[in-house]
């Protein structure tokens, strides 16, 4: 009865052994999964982030291949002139706020209006 009952518990220690191996093996497959799974989301959004702009360099070239579009390039790259243009300067008009000194008196009562708000 007793070697009975020592198998038994051998057994059984056996198979919790095998069952915890088997358990950190999945959970070790899960974790690798996680993984893949963001790095497969990671790839994603860099993909249409190389969509958009090869969207954005075609749609650059389609406007470099029209003489305007050339035209356009090397004045911005190099800034130059057709013989005959001149530069512009665009000026904002001045303000015309006038500023207007207040006397001492006026100063005076204002400064005792404000501290009198305050207390209040």
């Amino acid at each position: 009865m007793r070697a009975k009952q020592l198998q038994r518990g051998l057994l059984i220690g056996i198979l919790l052994l095998a069952a915890f191996w088997l358990v950190s093996l999945i959970g070790g497959l899960a974790q690798k999964a996680q993984v893949a799974v963001s790095k497969a989301h990671s790839v994603e959004r860099q993909y249409q982030a190389l969509e958009e702009r090869k969207a954005t360099l075609e749609a650059n070239l389609a406007a470099l291949e029209t003489a305007r579009g050339k035209d356009a390039a090397i004045r911005t790259a190099f800034g130059v002139a057709r013989p005959g243009e001149e530069v512009i300067v665009v000026v904002p008009p001045a303000s015309s706020t006038a500023t207007t000194t207040q006397s001492w008196w006026k100063k005076i009562l204002i400064g005792i209006r404000e501290i009198s708000l305050v207390a209040e």
